[in-house]
């Protein structure tokens, strides 16, 4: 039965798995390091520190999560019980992240240490096993692929579900009880002043359409006043006192287009909503799935074999190092998305709409990868993915911030061929645990698929780390307008040709992998022989 073809109601409800990690990885990819640098007042190089110092464990704890997962033995199986035993709390810890609570400078980032190295333990004691339950379902390599589609679909449902809606999430959740008062002073400028009525450590104060210029108006601090004019402005407000502003650039503005966010309770809210979907969606996910294949018959515990078998797999060590560019690739053109809308493009909610759109090219990009995968051969349409997705998002280097038509279309197209890593790279990972047990008779799954968490984590980690420091080089404050202003070429580059550049690394180590689809079915065949003698 190891060869199983299976069922497309367990197809989903294993895709609902890592639609559940999505909400998760791509919450936190995409919207942490803004709300890090702009609603928590970390700087963009404290945040690029914590990124990559909370990825050195990863690599122990996965590994070892990798060990942990081979040696369970349960009624449920190897891997499915730790999807349902992370599942709250994997929920629970993503709340906290985007939780901020009354501290001093010194005890937020202790905070966000804490929380953010919690949630990647977490996150790998659940998405490990989750893999490695991809390799033990079904032991038919192309039948894995197809599973492999499905779970990118969810996956990337669970990314638009929570990169479409967060945003919106926000606005409605962080309004802020105020009054407002405009005063005409001539064609498009106008005097705006703004009474709190509730205390908001961190407000946001905009435009609708995020095109007018706010300057500071009498009565300000001082220090408040030298700030240049920018679309935005991030303050903490006090109930009772008065906010006035000179606001230029757009017409006819009324009180319905003054937009006043309380960025940290409507990110917190949100969050909470969406982790309850994300728990939903997990505990889902092990009650519909079952494990049908089981490592040789007679195969006794030796961890210093599984070691020397890992090491000695040329499939899993390309995979390792391949997994981790590509997640570079896509960390940091995520995590850079809401920083380029808010603050080049000077929309923040149209950020929303384009991760919908990447979404949407990226379901598209999954649902075609198996077949694509049958004609060209899984590691040349990998090669062929890598180089057209980092070649197509270099060009939006030359988008200006008028081009939004063209700025989505290269976006999308980009991501429609970035979809097909991912997909890919997890049915690959089971085919190398296959090419192990088919050289070694042993089969360490857990540990093989250590590799997937272990890129994923640890190229986001990197790819923070890049992130952070080119915004540093250019002096980026998210709660200063002038200095966001000099950080806009850096922001593009992070955008555009610097992501890229990653790619066609990848691209380069790709054509060292060893196993094409003649050599994948002699390995199905022989093992499935093999399991039929048992």
């Amino acid at each position: 039965m190891s060869n199983t073809k299976l069922l497309i109601k367990e197809k989903i409800g294993y895709a609902l798995g890592d639609g559940a990690a999505n909400i998760a990885w791509r919450g936190v990819a995409t919207f942490l390091f803004i709300y890090y640098t702009d609603v928590f007042g970390l700087s963009p190089a404290t945040v690029g520190v914590l990124f990559l110092v909370a990825r050195f464990s990863d690599g122990i704890s996965d590994v070892l999560m990798g060990v942990i997962g081979d040696r369970t033995n349960s009624k449920y199986g190897k891997f499915r019980p730790w999807i349902l035993w992370t599942a709250i709390p994997l929920g629970v810890i993503l709340s906290l992240l985007f939780t901020s609570p009354d501290f001093s400078d010194t005890g937020k980032i202790v905070y966000a240490y804490i929380t953010y190295i919690l949630f990647t333990l977490i996150y790998t004691a659940n998405n490990i096993p989750y893999g490695a339950l991809m390799a033990v379902m079904t032991g038919d390599d192309k039948e894995r692929t197809s599973l492999g589609s499905y779970r990118m679909v969810g996956a990337f449902v669970g990314g638009m579900l929570v990169q479409g809606l967060l945003l919106y999430l926000v606005a409605s959740f962080g309004k802020v009880s105020s009054t407002i008062q405009i005063e005409k002073l001539e064609n498009k400028k106008y005097s705006v002043e703004i009474e709190a009525l509730e205390d908001v450590p961190s407000v946001n104060v905009k435009t609708e359409d995020g095109i007018a210029m706010f300057t500071w108006g009498a009565g300000v601090n001082e220090s408040l006043q030298n700030e240049e004019p920018s679309n935005r402005k991030s303050f903490a407000m006090k109930t009772g006192e008065k906010y006035s502003f000179i606001v230029e650039g757009e017409a006819d503005l009324a009180e319905e287009n003054i937009s006043i966010i309380d960025q940290n309770n409507g990110y917190s809210k949100s969050i909470y909503v969406l982790s309850f979907f994300l728990i939903v969606f997990m505990l889902y996910t092990f009650y519909a799935t079952k494990e049908r294949v089981s490592p040789p018959k007679g195969q006794k515990s030796n961890l210093k074999q599984d070691f020397k078998d890992l090491i000695t797999n040329k499939a899993w060590l390309v995979l390792l190092v391949v997994g981790l560019l590509f997640n570079i690739y896509n960390s940091i053109k995520q995590g850079i998305i809401v920083i380029y809308f808010t603050h080049y493009l000077n929309d923040q909610l149209l950020a929303a709409s384009f991760l919908v759109g990447l979404m949407l090219a990226s379901i598209a990009g999954a649902i075609v990868t198996a077949p694509l995968g049958k004609r060209f051969g899984k590691r040349n349409l990998f090669i062929y993915a890598l180089i057209l997705s980092g070649t197509i998002n270099a060009l939006l280097f030359f988008c200006g911030p008028n081009d939004i038509v063209l700025i989505f279309v290269l976006g999308v197209v980009s991501e429609f061929f970035a979809a097909i890593f991912p997909t890919l790279f997890f049915a690959m990972l089971g085919d190398a645990a296959d090419y192990s047990e088919f050289k070694n008779e042993r089969r360490a799954t857990g540990l093989v698929y250590s590799a997937g968490s272990f890129a994923t984590k640890f190229g986001g980690g990197i790819a923070g780390a890049i992130i952070g420091f080119v915004l540093t080089i250019y002096g980026y404050d998210g709660q200063s307008g002038a200095s966001i202003k000099e950080a806009i070429p850096g922001i593009i580059m992070l955008m555009s040709w610097i992501p890229a550049i990653v790619t066609m690394i990848a691209a380069g180590l790709m054509v060292l992998y060893p196993l094409n689809q003649s050599k994948m079915d002699e390995i199905t065949l022989d093992l499935n022989a093999r399991r039929a003698k048992v």
